[in-house]
Parts: C-alpha cells; sequence; structure tokens
C-alpha cells in the first residue's frame, strides 16, 4: 500500500535540509561581503591582552593579516604586563617579519611592560598614552621551595639523575651555590639578548640602554623621553598613522584573533578560499 504523506514528508524534511544548507553558506557569503566590504580598505587590529604565555594564536593571526591583500597596514594593541621569553620573542620577530610587506604600529595600553614591551619592538613606530606602564626591562626567574613544609608533614623525596644539573630549580631543595651561578648566567644571557634588541630597533646605545634595564617601569611620557617610544597618543592615533603610512585616508577595521565557533570557522575558512580564489589578487623563563 502506498503512503504518498511519507513520501512528502521525507521531500519536505529533505527540502528544509538542504534550504538550511544553502541559508548557512548564504549567510558565509554575505558575512565576507561585509567583512570586505566592496573593497573599502582595512587595517587589522592584532590584540595581546594579559599575560602571553603563548605565542601560536598571535602568530597565525598575524600571518592572515600579512597575507591579506585588503588589509594594507596593522596595528598591535598591547594590554599585557609581560609573560615567557619564548612567546614574546616568537611574536616580535613575526612582526619584524611583516613590517617588511606592509606597515605595523603599535599602540601600547594601560600596560605594555616587560614581554609586552618586547613585543612592542616589532612595530615600526610605537605609541602609549601618557599614563601607560611600559618599561620594566629585566628577566626574573622564580623557584619555589617547599622542602620545610614537607617536612612538617613527614614527606620526603629521593632523585635520580643522570647529571648534577638535572633537576635544578626542584621544588623539594634549595639551590646549590653552583646552580645559582648557573642559573644567573643564564638569566643574564636572556636578559643581554633583551638590551640589544632594544638598542638595534629603537637606535639607542648599548650603554643607555643597560642604564634603564634595571627592572623599573616607566610612564609614556617618560618612555618617550628615553627614546622607547615615537609618539604620545591612543589608539585612533595609532590607526591615523597607520593610514598615513598605508597612504590610504579610510579604513575598516578587522580585530585579531577573532573567536569563533567550530563550524563557523569551517565554513568561513571555506568561503573565503573561494571568494580569494576567484575574485582577489593573489598575492618559560618569563620576561617580569
Amino acid at each position: 500500500m502506498k503512503r504518498p504523506w511519507l513520501v512528502y514528508g521525507l521531500a519536505f524534511i529533505g527540502g528544509m535540509v538542504v534550504f538550511f544548507i544553502f541559508l548557512s553558506f548564504l549567510l558565509s557569503f554575505l558575512m565576507i561581503f561585509k567583512e570586505k566590504d566592496f573593497g573599502k580598505p582595512q587595517i587589522g587590529v592584532l590584540q595581546i591582552k594579559g599575560v602571553i604565555l603563548e605565542s601560536e594564536e598571535y602568530l597565525m593571526a598575524i600571518k592572515e593579516m600579512a597575507k591579506k591583500d585588503s588589509i594594507k597596514a596593522i596595528v598591535v594593541r598591547i594590554d599585557s604586563p609581560g609573560g615567557s621569553v619564548g612567546a614574546s620573542q616568537e611574536i616580535f620577530e613575526e612582526l619584524k617579519k611583516t613590517r617588511r610587506i606592509k606597515p605595523v604600529v603599535v599602540s601600547m595600553g594601560s600596560v605594555a611592560a616587560s614581554g609586552g614591551f618586547y613585543v612592542a619592538l616589532g612595530g615600526e613606530k610605537i605609541f602609549a598614552s601618557p599614563g601607560t606602564i611600559t618599561g620594566s626591562i629585566g628577566v626574573v626567574l622564580e623557584l619555589p621551595n617547599i622542602e620545610k613544609l614537607l617536612k612538617k608533614i613527614g614527606v620526603e623525596t629521593e632523585t635520580i639523575k643522570s647529571g648534577a644539573y638535572k633537576d635544578t630549580g626542584s621544588i623539594y631543595r634549595p639551590l646549590t651555590p653552583e646552580e645559582r651561578k648557573y642559573l644567573v648566567q643564564k638569566v643574564k644571557l636572556i636578559h643581554d639578548q633583551f638590551i640589544r634588541t632594544i638598542s638595534k630597533e629603537r637606535k639607542i646605545s648599548l650603554e643607555k640602554v643597560k642604564e634603564i634595564a634595571d627592572g623599573k617601569i616607566f610612564t609614556g611620557e617618560e618612555a618617550l623621553a628615553l627614546g622607547l617610544i615615537d609618539k604620545l597618543g591612543n589608539f585612533w592615533d595609532a590607526v591615523e598613522e597607520a593610514k598615513k603610512m598605508a597612504k590610504i585616508t579610510e579604513a575598516k577595521l578587522v580585530f585579531m584573533p577573532e573567536k569563533k565557533g567550530f563550524l563557523s570557522k569551517i565554513i568561513e575558512e571555506k568561503v573565503s578560499l573561494i571568494w580569494e580564489s576567484f575574485f582577489l589578487k593573489p598575492w618559560y623563563v618569563p620576561i617580569n
């Protein structure tokens, strides 16, 4: 016995599924059109907030902004007290490479100190407000020691190691004089890297940088006087500078890294790839 209502029902459900898939792609295309703003130039805004512990997300965002022909310049907005040496250095190096392709301007927020300042050195121009806290040029290595606490509760530890320095920094015992000397040397090496980078990027003599590289913080006004930044100004002043360097009069801001859902990210990546293919030209030692 035939059941036309079942056939019609299945056909209706299938049609709805196709409709919603089509609608999803249509909305994604509209989002891309909106993002492109029909050819209007864009300025990418890299947002670096909080303690810098990892660099991957920032590196991917910089890469994406560097390769997009629609993005004419990049403004790096930093509001960070610092972070790990490796992550800060990686972001700095990527920004340095990117500024050979398009203008990179840095805007310091409330705080851009230590590792945050290291990252800022990757920009061609650095802006800060008069009261911005920056500087803190130094390296610190903190090693907790819970040996006395463990003894109080009756806990003992044994360590088997392949070399004298393998468990250096263990929380179960104090440092030996040799280990302390060894770690002081490492901290000095990293500090020297910081100093050399500042000297090279800001065109300040090594002697002058060493005088101020004692961990002290500076206000934006003090940093300007010391040559650590270029201008006093807020985020929008940095945007205007970026437009001037890119030789454009208006631009849409594109903020990255973007926070997207998994499905939305996949759909937009595919649609963006189609759009660019057919319509566009190719083209932890923490520092604290």
